[in-house]
This record gives C-alpha cells, sequence and structure tokens, in this order.
C-alpha cells in the first residue's frame, strides 16, 4: 500500500516525466523538483498520521494535515489541466488541415502553456516549503525518528466502551444462550490450554459478553487464576505485562517491579501459572503482533487454562489457533426488548406506551440491532420526559448528526476507533462509502472499479487489480466494518451499517473527501474532488461552481436530464475521471462526452441511452464502461479504439426473449480490446467465424458472457477461448429452446474457472463436469435434464452455490445424497414443473446456509431440514419459511403457520 495520500500524487509525476517528455520541454526540471519536496514531506506526513490514529495529535498538526492535503490536490489540478490542454491539442491537429496561422497561433498557446506549468509549480513548491518549514518548527521528524503506534501509551479521554463492564443482570437481554455456550466452552473440553475469540464490529457487545462470562460463579470456581487486561490500539507491552503480574503473581513476583525487563516479567509470569489453571481475557485486541509477545507468557500446562480474545478483526483472532465466535447484529425482537428494558425501566413496567411506540421502532431500527448504540439512546431516552416531542428530538439528532446528545457522541467515538486503525489508501477506500446514501447496497465489482480508477489499488506481485481491490474489501469485512449481503460474485453486494455511515460521512467532511449536493439539505462547501448530485438538478451548477470535481455521481433524480444540461457539465467538469449516470432520467449522450479526456469511468446503467456517440474514440484513457439496462443494442466500431478498456458490461432484461436478456453486437476489430478483463454480454449470432477469431485475442478475459449461441458457433467456441488462461467467470446461452449446448466439445476445463452458467438444453451432464475441480457456482437453466444432476454434480469439490431453475431438471425427485456436496452452501431451486420430492439424507448437504425454493407446483411437501445443521435460511415462494432462534428450534413466523406442512 502506499504509505499516504501523497503517494497517488508522487505517482503521477513520475508517470508525467516518463510520458510525457516532449511536452514537458522547459519544466522538467521543475516537476523532477516537485516530485522531490513530496518524497521529503511524506514521511513527515506518515508520523502524524500514526499519531492521528493514536489520538495525540493536536489541533495544529491537523491543520498542518489539511494544508498539505489543499497543495497535493492542487498539483494533481496542474497536472492533469495540463495533461487535458496537450490532449485537446492533440485531437485538434488530428481534426482536418490546419493552416500556418493556426500552426504559429498554436506555437505560442504551447510555449504559453509552459510557462504557465512552470509559474504554477514553483507557486506550488514555494508553498510546500513553507508547509514543510512549519512542520518542522512544530517538532516534526520522520516517522523511524518517533515512536511506532505500538509502543505509545496513550489513554483516550473518556473510553466510551466504560459502559459494557457495568450491565445490569435484566439488561443481558438476547445474550442467555451466548453466555451459557461460552461458559461452557470455558470450563468444559480439552485440558490443554485454549484460545476463544469473540469477533464482531464496534458496539456489537464484545466486552459485554466477555465479561459477563468473566464474572460468571462456575467460571470464577472453576479457575484458581483470573485476570482482565484492556489492550485497545495502543498499548506498552512491558505495561500489559505488569498489568497482567499485578493480578496473577504472587508478592514475591509482584511487587519489585520497577526496571525488569519484558523477558523477566515474562518469566515471572509462567512461573506463577505453570501449575495453576487460569482464565485471562484480553479485551479489545487490535494487533496481530500481541500474540507473538503474549504467547510465551502464558504456558500450556494441561491444567485445563483458557484465554478469552475481544477484537473487531478477524485477521486478530486468526492470527492464533483459537475457536472463533462472529457476534452478529440482535434480532428485532431482541433490540425492541432492550431498548424497552432500558428507556421504560423506571416507568410503564418497562413497556413502550402505545403513544411512543412508532418514534420508538424508528429509534431501534436506526440502530439495525447494534446493541451498544440501542441501549445508550435508550439509557438517554430514559432520563427524558415520555412525550413525542422528546423523542422526535433524539430522531432528530440521530438522523441530522447536528449538535448531537453527547451521549449519542459517544456511539460515534467509539465506531471512529476502528476508521483510525486503517492504513493508507484503506481508509480511502472505506470512506468511498460515503459517496453512496445510507441503507445503500453497492454491488462488491462495481466497488472494485471504482476503487482501481480512483487509484486506490496498487498492484502487488502478481496480483491483478481488481484481486488487489477484492482483497481490500475482504479486509474491510475481517476489521468489521463492512457487511456482506447475500449473492455471488458480481451480484455479490456490501454496505455499512447506518451509524457507521455517519462516522463516514464525518471523517469524509474532515479531509474534503466527498460531498453531497441536495436541494433541500444545501451544504456544499467548494471544496473535494468527489460530488453526488441528490434530487433536483436546478440549481446545481450554478452553486457548485468550479470545484475541482474528479468523480461525479447521481442519486435520486426527481427531472429528466437535457441535453444542455449535459453538454453545460461536461464544459464545467472537464477534468472528470468518474461520471456514474446510474439509474438517471437520460436519454442521450451527447458527442461532447468525447471531449472529458482524462474519463476512465462511464455508467449509463439504467438509462434511456440508445447510442453511443462515435466521439468516444477520444476517451483513451477509459478503463470502464457499464451499459447495462440500457436500449443499446449496438456498439459504434469507434469502440475498437479504447485499448486501455478493462471492463465491458452490456446486457439488458428482456422477458420475450429465450435467455431473458439481450447481449450487444460488436463490429470486427474489437480483438484489438486486448486489456479486457470483463466482457458481457457478446451476441454470437452476428459475425459467425469471424466473430470467434477476434474473440481469440482477448487473452485476458476474465469474465465473459456470449448469448444466442447456435450450433454452428458452438463448435468453435471452445478452441476460441483455450487460451484464456485466466477465465473465471462464464456465462453461455442458447439462441432458442430447439439449440443444444453440447459440452462433448469441451476438451481441457479453464483450471480457474470459478462460475459457469449454462441457459439452454443440455442432453445430459458429460463426465467433462466433475473435471472444473474449482467451480464455486453453477447455474443451470432451461436445461431440460432428465436424469438426477445431484448424482453428477456432487463430486465438484468446491461447489457453494447451485442454482436450478426454469426447468433445468424434468424429473419427478432429486436426492442429495451423504458424502456429497461437501461444501455447498446455497442452493436454489425455482420453476422446476416436474418437481415432486427432495430427498435429503442425514449427513448430507453438511455446509448448507440458505436453501430457496420457488414455483415447483408439483412439491407438496418440503424437505427434512432437521439435519443441516448450518442452515440459517429457508424460504419459499418469495416467504421466509424458518429461521433458527438461540435454542436451535425451528420458528415459523405467525402467518406461515397455518400454511405450511410441519417439517419431518
Amino acid at each position: 500500500m502506499a504509505e499516504t495520500f501523497l503517494g497517488p500524487v508522487i505517482t503521477k509525476l513520475i508517470e508525467l516525466l516518463a510520458e510525457e517528455v516532449k511536452s514537458l520541454k522547459g519544466v522538467r526540471k521543475q516537476v523532477k523538483s516537485l516530485q522531490k519536496e513530496l518524497e521529503f514531506i511524506q514521511p513527515l506526513l506518515k508520523h502524524e498520521e500514526v499519531k492521528l490514529e493514536s489520538g495525540e495529535i493536536r489541533d495544529v498538526m491537523q491543520v498542518w494535515v489539511k494544508h498539505v492535503r489543499e497543495e497535493a490536490n492542487r498539483i494533481e489540478e496542474i497536472i492533469d489541466e495540463y495533461l487535458y490542454f496537450v490532449e485537446a491539442e492533440k485531437h485538434h491537429r488530428q481534426s482536418g488541415c490546419i493552416s500556418c496561422f493556426h500552426k504559429a497561433c498554436g506555437f505560442v498557446k504551447d510555449i504559453k502553456q509552459r510557462h504557465d506549468i512552470a509559474s504554477k509549480i514553483q507557486d506550488v513548491k514555494d508553498s510546500l516549503r513553507e508547509i514543510k518549514d512549519r512542520g518542522q518548527g512544530y517538532g516534526l521528524r520522520p516517522l523511524e525518528q518517533g515512536a511506532s503506534s505500538t509502543t505509545t501509551n496513550v489513554e483516550a479521554p473518556g473510553d466510551p466502551r466504560l459502559g459494557s463492564f457495568f450491565i445490569e443482570k435484566d439488561e443481558f437481554v438476547g445474550l442467555e444462550t451466548e453466555s451459557e455456550a461460552l461458559v461452557r466452552k470455558l470450563v468444559e473440553g480439552s485440558s490443554t490450554r485454549s484460545v476463544i475469540s469473540l469477533v464482531g464490529q464496534g458496539g456489537i457487545g464484545k466486552t459485554t459478553l466477555a465479561k459477563k462470562v468473566y464474572d460468571d460463579e462456575i467460571v470464577k470456581g472453576h479457575f484458581e487464576l483470573h485476570a482482565w487486561v484492556t489492550v485497545s490500539q495502543s498499548f506498552n507491552l512491558k505495561k500489559l505485562l505488569k498489568n497482567l503480574k499485578g493480578q496473577i503473581c504472587t508478592t514475591e513476583h509482584g511487587m519489585e517491579e520497577t526496571d525488569k525487563e519484558v523477558a523477566q516479567h515474562i518469566q515471572d509470569l509462567r512461573d506463577s501459572l505453570e501449575a495453576k489453571s487460569y482464565v485471562v481475557v484480553f479485551d479489545d485486541v487490535w494487533q496481530e503482533e500481541l500474540w507473538e509477545d503474549i504467547n510465551s507468557a502464558l504456558p500450556n500446562n494441561n491444567k485445563g487454562s483458557r484465554i478469552l480474545v475481544t477484537t473487531r478483526n478477524v485477521g486478530v483472532a486468526n492470527s492464533s489457533p483459537c475457536d472463533l465466535i462472529q457476534l452478529q447484529t440482535w434480532s428485532e425482537t431482541s433490540s425492541w426488548e432492550l431498548f424497552c428494558k432500558k428507556a421504560f425501566q423506571s416507568e410503564f413496567q418497562g413497556r413502550c406506551p402505545q403513544d411512543l411506540e412508532d418514534l420508538s421502532l424508528e429509534i431501534v431500527n436506526k440502530c439495525q440491532g447494534l446493541p451498544l448504540a440501542i441501549a445508550t439512546i435508550a439509557g438517554l431516552l430514559s432520563r427524558k420526559e415520555k412525550v413525542e416531542l422528546e423523542w422526535q428530538r433524539v430522531l432528530g439528532d440521530l438522523n441530522t448528526k447536528s449538535g448531537m446528545n453527547s451521549q449519542i457522541e459517544r456511539i460515534s467515538q467509539l465506531l471512529s476507533l476502528s476508521y483510525y486503525d486503517l492504513p493508507y489508501p484503506l481508509n480511502y477506500c472505506f470512506l468511498y462509502f460515503g459517496i453512496f446514501p445510507e441503507d445503500y447496497s453497492i454491488e462488491c465489482e462495481r466497488l472494485y472499479r471504482l476503487w482501481i480508477t480512483e487509484g486506490f489499488i496498487i498492484a502487488r506481485g502478481e496480483m491483478t487489480l481488481e484481486e488487489v481491490a477484492e482483497a481490500y474489501l475482504k479486509e474491510l469485512i475481517q476489521r468489521n466494518l463492512v457487511a456482506i449481503e447475500f449473492g455471488y460474485r458480481e451480484n455479490k453486494k456490501c454496505r455499512v451499517h447506518d451509524l457507521m455511515h455517519d462516522v463516514i460521512l464525518s471523517r469524509a467532511n474532515e479531509v474534503c473527501f466527498c460531498q453531497t449536493w441536495d436541494e433541500n439539505k444545501p451544504r456544499f462547501r467548494g471544496a473535494g474532488r468527489r460530488l453526488r448530485i441528490s434530487g433536483s438538478i436546478e440549481n446545481v451548477l450554478k452553486n457548485v461552481g468550479d470545484s475541482p470535481i474528479r468523480s461525479l455521481f447521481f442519486s435520486d433524480i426527481d427531472e429528466q436530464l437535457t441535453e444542455s444540461f449535459i453538454v453545460t457539465l461536461f464544459k464545467k467538469f472537464k477534468l472528470l475521471e468518474v461520471l456514474d449516470f446510474d439509474r438517471v432520467p437520460l436519454n442521450i449522450l451527447p458527442k461532447e462526452v468525447g471531449n472529458v479526456f482524462h474519463l476512465k469511468y462511464l455508467s449509463l446503467r439504467d438509462t434511456k441511452v440508445k447510442i453511443l456517440p462515435k466521439s468516444i474514440k477520444n476517451l483513451q484513457k477509459l478503463q470502464s464502461l457499464d451499459i447495462r439496462e440500457t436500449l443499446i443494442r449496438e456498439l459504434p466500431v469507434e469502440i475498437n479504439e479504447l485499448r486501455n478498456l478493462r471492463h465491458l458490461l452490456a446486457y439488458s432484461r428482456n422477458e420475450s426473449s429465450f435467455e431473458g436478456y439481450d447481449g450487444v453486437r460488436m463490429h470486427e476489430g474489437f480483438g484489438n480490446l486486448k486489456e479486457l478483463r470483463s466482457l458481457a454480454l457478446l451476441e454470437a449470432h452476428h459475425g459467425g467465424i469471424g466473430l470467434l477469431k477476434e474473440l481469440e485475442k482477448l487473452r485476458k478475459l476474465r469474465s465473459l458472457g456470449f448469448s444466442k449461441m447456435t450450433s454452428e458457433t458452438w463448435r468453435g467456441f471452445w478452441a476460441s477461448i483455450q487460451n484464456m488462461d485466466h477465465l473465471e467467470r462464464l456465462g453461455l446461452g442458447a439462441k432458442d429452446e430447439n439449440e443444444v449446448l453440447d459440452l462433448q466439445y469441451i476438451s481441457s476445463p479453464h483450471r480457474f474457472l470459478k462460475e459457469l452458467i449454462l441457459v439452454g438444453r443440455l442432453q445430459n451432464l458429460p463426465d467433462t463436469i466433475p473435471r472444473f475441480q474449482n467451480i464455486c457456482a453453477l447455474i443451470l437453466s432451461f436445461s431440460w435434464l432428465i436424469d438426477d444432476p445431484c448424482k453428477c454434480l456432487k463430486v465438484l469439490p468446491n461447489l457453494e452455490s447451485l442454482v436450478l431453475e426454469s426447468n433445468a431438471y424434468e424429473g419427478e425427485e432429486l436426492h442429495f445424497e451423504k458424502g456429497g456436496f461437501e461444501k455447498l452452501k446455497v442452493l436454489w431451486m425455482r420453476k422446476l414443473d416436474g418437481l415432486k420430492h427432495i430427498e435429503i439424507d442425514e449427513g448430507a448437504l453438511p455446509a448448507l446456509e440458505r436453501l430457496y425454493l420457488f414455483q415447483c407446483p408439483l412439491l407438496k411437501e418440503f424437505p427434512s431440514v432437521k439435519h443441516l445443521k448450518k442452515l440459517k435460511h429457508f424460504e419459499i415462494d418469495g416467504s421466509l419459511v424458518l429461521n433458527w432462534n438461540s435454542k436451535r428450534r425451528l420458528v415459523y413466523p405467525p402467518l406461515m403457520k397455518s400454511q405450511v406442512k410441519p417439517f419431518s
């Protein structure tokens, strides 16, 4: 990862020096000098960011960091403006004959431009030197000369987790089953020392649950020695060991502390613990290195000793062999029960009065199952008069985030700790969720493309940028900052908790990361490189002015975007790199889009645009083009000139077509798009053999969708993709129900293929299928298989998701046998008209978590699911039929009890 936000700016300067040698004549020396100036400031900046994470940073240094950030933005603006001028001149020369007079004018203009950039660079250098000197005057030194964040010992004022230690017994709503199970893990089982890790997002109740079991009488009586150590983000190892000794060691080791080294403290602990059973809790652990430091102090003495860790980061939990327990947000029922017990603890017998019920439900829903938020806000309300006006004020504070009550601010303070623990550019990837509205779920694949476009993703070894982006998202998920939603690959979505979204907006505002223009809530300050326009577009261009916008998004636009508005937009924001018209009322993309030379990401998804202008060829930096769910059916031949294009997404739903989707037609020459990673959906029945020859050239494809395939194209298709060594996702659809997808043509399955979608008639599932060893997801539709596909598919070792729909199978029974589908987590069956019975053997589907049945009219009784130990969700025709309660009993929603035949 780049060290600070200056990293991308330095990279841009290096690229400028490498690629624009001729155009930089006369200013190259200035650019090189500027690069060196930034490289000198970067370690000073890194030192301040470390102090910011640990809570040490002073207000004056926050201002210093802000000034550095402003100058970095200025540098990028100078570079982008200059490169825009170079590109515009190039297009002007290519547009036709140029007279001598115009050539002379261009020469003068070029000299003036070089003089301007030299002057601006000198101005920035002067500012940077002043900022650097000022920082050193404040005592700034490079990071390697100072202390790291893991060795400081700064206590944040007013620990917001303190209330977790003092919870009344009747407030342990929803924790009874978890605490009983955890007590059993502590006092039962193997005599060898073991580690148990409680993992979950901030405010989920990790500390509360750990404290409850630590204080349990059974636990107290079972172990001879007990210790509780709060670690937190900044810890000093020596002090941590002394704290542990103070609770565990005898007076002989505990009092003579003063100048002992770490090794001696560890030996003292081992001496005291060696012959006794002990339980030690390490609360709020942030760093994986802690286990390396502390492990040797805790002997494995075969006394049944236990170590309990609480952390927000799965990676921290996995740094030692452990029994990992992932805490989830609370159910609506438990959330409501906790709220009522806290808010009405001294009146109304702990129940919510009817006149406050609607407002109370709104407040509880706002907390989204986060117990810290529920308990804090309910505690605040418990001290207020029980009238609607007071409830509305608190709800208003939660919604507006302005003038927040100090109790509500505690929640923000605790959640912010996770943000400050993020290194660059992971913190910027996280802030990106602030661009989207609250409660918004974004497709993971779309997020990867945006992060890459923004320059947050830096290549690592042989990993592609998309793979690095995926690793970044996994890191945020592991840290419990982002929640993943059900789906697979391109359909998988993620989101952040509403209260975390509030934290993101606050931090994004501090660093001028992004802004929202909303006519009803105007708060635009004219700074920031990313803008989301929401609601009405009236007056937006006038109010936004000449802001340095590089990324532009729209949401909930309530009026048609006219051609004149879009043309003006392109003129005003000519340096745009990201332009996202997703789900905007837009009918036309003007040719002036070809003047936005820096554009790297363009989305027209779910608009009414019918044609891409030929000027699209000017967008030579374009990496991602999303025209899904538009009216575009044919791409202009000019698209073939976009040599940096990585993702071309172009398909639309069409219920009248056999496959349910329409793709696009492409002209000869699309094989020139050699950087393509994603291409979907390409119509195969236009172009014949020539189309397959073009396809052969796209060797870097990782995701490919082909529609309207015929027997002619099918025969040559597998040969054309044989050399696509990185292909991971493949979707194939037949032209109509008479065309057969003959899998016998597959000579050797792609070793990296993870997802396969087949829409069309299959005579059978050949012996080739079990050779797809890495397949994680398989979708079969309109296959009209006669033999039970489970017999063939059960041997796929990595299959996690299986979809059988639209008469993929014509038989009457599906039999899931023991020993098959070892990793299957999701099973989806829809529109299987002949299906009458589903048999699931005991021991079959051991990993299944989600089961869906839709529109199977002959299926009169449901399969037995009592042996599916990991099943969390069972849905029939859109209704949740069951869920597991905390004691793992089947729970039927009231409205379904009379409609559903009991499970055997």
